[in-house]
């Protein structure tokens, strides 16, 4: 395993990221006996950072990483967590909450952290972030009645957290604008990088802004919610041709390794194949070659008018409709190339409630969507594609 210095410790440049543990189908609650499971052998494979959240499996993630986190001694691990200010709105001087935590009780922000140290059965937190700093979180996080900051710099300063950060799906011009707002208070950031969106969202700027602040990345999404380990059938020939051996996650893990920014690779890891083949990725790293990284760049050519959807679930939590958004965004890259069986196979899964032609396009899904996705319109397109796969196909 890879390691690295980041703030006063040692950690594995590979981390576990606790929003897409096993669950007992889509959607449901935590399969914990297989969760339980994936952090032990985790942690005997040498991981040592693990990163969760207040929302992430809406709350249980917390309790159950910190149960089994805790059957190990305190210095064999890092636990990250954050802070949902993304989920806040600050109405006429009262914070409310947004979503499945609509009426919860934020007056002040140790409402969220004590209940987070209890949560997880720890006393202080290694690694502390404000979650998904962004231009619909920005008025929240610099609010100074609220306080969310100030409020964490004194935990910090009490050694309940060691260090502070925020993770970011924002734009670059935000982030420097929040580093600038307080320019002695984050000592990292988190972000969606991966060879994709280097380009399409600009993350090599946003990399490059943070490697010139001096801090370090801690990189998530490095394989885009499963995308890169399943990428397009013109993506997927491209690395087939270059590297046959090769997985496709493992293009996608090798390019943020090479990052010297990079201090630590979050992966969603739902399986324990997934997780040894990453533990063997970060055993025994391989640099990118000149002729690698020009396969990279293809790929990335050829996917770009694709609508990247990572599947968070955030517009889940606020369609009226209750679509299944991500399900059928991943439909509509779909119907993007020749249609394959399993088009008919995911059409015919969808009853007539499911359908895109239900959106009512009130845009609450665009108000939380990290990637900035104008879903209505991909869902009238979408609509428009279903009709024209369904004409096509042989009755």
């Amino acid at each position: 395993m890879e390691y690295r210095t980041l703030g006063s410790c040692t950690v594995s440049r590979l981390g576990l990221g606790a929003m897409r543990l096993p669950t007992l189908g889509q959607g449901g609650p935590i399969d914990e006996p297989a969760a339980r499971a994936l952090i032990r052998r985790a942690l005997e494979g040498g991981i040592t950072y693990f990163d969760t959240a207040y929302r992430y499996h809406n709350g249980a993630s917390e309790l159950l990483l910190g149960q089994v986190l805790n059957e190990y001694p305190r210095a064999q691990w890092h636990l990250a967590t954050k802070f949902p200010g993304h989920m806040m709105q600050i109405r006429n001087g009262r914070v409310e909450m947004q979503g499945y935590l609509s009426g919860l009780d934020v007056s002040s922000p140790a409402t969220i952290f004590e209940d987070q140290l209890a949560r997880c059965g720890v006393d202080y937190f290694d690694y502390y972030l404000l979650h998904n700093l962004c231009e619909s979180s920005y008025d929240t996080y610099t609010d100074a009645d609220f306080g969310v900051v100030a409020y964490l710099e004194e935990q910090r300063a009490a050694g309940r957290i060691r260090h502070l950060g925020f993770s970011s799906h924002g734009r670059t011009e935000t982030i420097a604008r929040f580093l600038d707002w307080r320019p002695d208070t984050f000592e990292f950031v988190q972000l969606q990088l991966n060879y994709l969106d280097w380009t399409l969202q600009d993350a090599a700027a946003k990399y490059a802004l943070l490697a010139e602040r001096g801090l370090p990345v801690l990189v998530m999404e490095p394989v885009r919610g499963g995308y890169l380990a399943n990428p397009a059938p013109q993506a997927a020939e491209l690395l087939r041709a270059a590297r046959p051996e090769a997985s496709f996650a493992s293009w996608a893990l090798r390019f943020v390794q090479d990052l010297p920014q990079v201090a630590v690779v979050l992966s969603g890891m739902s399986t324990l194949a997934q997780l040894e083949e990453n533990l063997q990725l970060f055993d025994a790293p391989q640099p990118l070659s000149a002729g690698d990284r020009q396969v990279l760049q293809q790929v990335t050519d050829s996917l770009v008018n694709l609508v990247p959807c990572t599947a968070c679930r955030y517009c889940c939590e606020t369609c009226p409709q209750e679509l299944d958004i991500p399900a059928l965004i991943a439909l509509y890259n779909e119907l993007s190339f020749e249609p394959t069986a399993s088009v008919f196979f995911a059409l015919q899964a969808l009853g007539e409630a499911d359908m895109p032609a239900n959106c009512i396009a009130c845009e609450a899904c665009m108000q939380v969507c990290p990637q900035m996705i104008e879903v209505p319109r991909v869902l009238a397109e979408l609509d428009e594609r279903i009709t024209a796969f369904r004409a096509a196909r042989p009755r």
